[in-house]
């Protein structure tokens, strides 16, 4: 090859795609063949970037909204990739008036309520302790200098000044929140707790800065996603079991927990359907390049049932438009859509106010709309969850050794089942 062809492919040549290893030697090359003119180039740094590590897609509270009056909120959340600098995002997208943030915090949590010892940090916004939380709109947190590892927990305080009615959470978080006593407890280790919640308030996300090539994975549902029938304050969902395989393969990957119980992907109902909240909670996140959608169980289910009499359920036809379309709005961007199979259900939520949930028609969509995710070819990849946690003997009702009790959940060896199932290959 010519010197100026080698020029040419060389100066051409990107990090990203020859390996650092492989571009650091070639660079040596050019350096030797045009030492007149160069010096030796050697492999770049990694440059740092923000990634969401958690979330908690915000909805409307299902009853009365919660009412605050100078006290102090402390949450736990359990982030799956770790980090040298933090960011949280709060929001009051459901809310119809403003909210007044007197201060808030982010730290190591400790035990209980109480926080680490050393790790807790004072959270601005714009360089402000306080700030005005806008009706319908999000808030991002100056960032802070804290080492956060990977499958570690942290507690988000929030003090709320005035008597303030809280119109966006996440429910059910299906981990102990904490309330304090009167006052501002943000930046103390030991929580005066005077009670419990077990809804996320205002909070719907942490970012992480790292110096690793991280990326994120979203899990985009509802209830299945969300975790419903795994132990409290265990991390037992599935993205929670997914996040520490990827982190035991050593591969800087965060797996983002975008479910909502109830939510549907064509109608509201609880949530705003997920063609609506998709770009919100799903393409917003920074680092993403992995969406699973499991999503669609309650499109067929609720139809029909006293908490929806005279709904309708879906065709296949519109299902397959409604995946279509989020697998295009990701694609503009870049980002690979995995489909996963709709789990069993026979005889799910029998005698509660869910009745008739389960029907033999409804079954039968459901198989319909399984054999298009997995044959259609519109997804990047599939995800089999039906067959994991199907009852082998009866596969239109999950088996028992993974099913909650509600004949629709799993329980936490069901979703472990789930996560394990996952071929790591899909996310690379």
């Amino acid at each position: 090859m010519s010197h100026a062809k080698l020029f040419f492919a060389l100066s051409r040549a990107r990090p990203a795609t020859l390996g650092l290893a492989t571009f650091s030697k070639r660079a040596a090359l050019f350096a030797i063949l045009f030492g007149g003119f160069c010096v030796a180039a050697s492999a770049p740094a990694v440059a740092q970037s923000w990634v969401a590590t958690w979330a908690a897609s915000p909805q409307a509270p299902q009853g009365m909204p919660a009412t605050y009056s100078n006290q102090t909120l402390r949450q736990i959340v359990h982030v799956s990739i770790g980090g040298s600098k933090v960011r949280i995002r709060l929001s009051n997208e459901h809310g119809t008036r403003p909210v007044v943030i007197g201060a808030a915090s982010v730290a190591l949590a400790g035990t209980g309520a109480d926080t680490a010892s050393d790790g807790l940090r004072p959270l601005t916004f714009g360089g402000s302790k306080s700030v005005v939380l806008r009706p319908g709109a999000p808030l991002v947190s100056d960032s802070v200098d804290l080492t956060v590892h990977p499958l570690s927990n942290l507690a988000v305080s929030i003090y709320l000044p005035a008597t303030s009615e809280i119109e966006t959470v996440h429910q059910p978080a299906l981990q102990t929140g904490y309330l304090s006593t009167a006052g501002d407890f943000t930046e103390r280790s030991h929580f005066p707790a005077t009670g419990t919640f077990n809804n996320r308030v205002l909070i719907s996300g942490v970012m992480v800065e790292t110096n690793l090539p991280a990326r994120a994975v979203v899990a985009f549902g509802a209830s299945q996603v969300n975790g419903n029938g795994s132990t409290v304050n265990a991390n037992g969902r599935w993205t929670d079991v997914l996040a520490r395989r990827l982190n035991e393969a050593g591969m800087p990957v965060a797996v983002v927990n975008a479910g909502i119980a109830g939510n549907r992907l064509l109608t509201d109902r609880i949530g705003v359907n997920g063609l609506a909240r998709f770009d919100r909670d799903v393409l917003s996140q920074p680092g993403l390049s992995h969406v699973i959608v499991l999503l669609g169980t309650n499109d067929l289910g609720m139809p029909g049932t006293p908490f929806e009499p005279n709904g309708v359920v879906p065709q296949v036809e519109d299902m397959a438009a409604g995946y279509k379309q989020l697998i295009e709005r990701a694609h503009i961007r870049g980002i690979k859509v995995l489909g996963a199979t709709l789990p069993p259900f026979e005889n799910a939520l029998a005698g509660t106010p869910n009745e008739g949930y389960f029907s033999p028609e409804k079954e039968a969509r459901r198989q319909a709309v399984n054999a298009w995710i997995r044959s259609s070819g519109a997804f990047d990849g599939v995800i089999d969850f039906d067959r994991v946690v199907a009852n082998p003997a009866r596969p239109i009702a999950i088996a028992q050794a993974y099913d909650s009790g509600d004949h629709l959940h799993p329980n936490d060896a069901g979703y472990k089942a789930m996560a394990d199932s996952i071929d790591a290959k899909l996310l690379e």
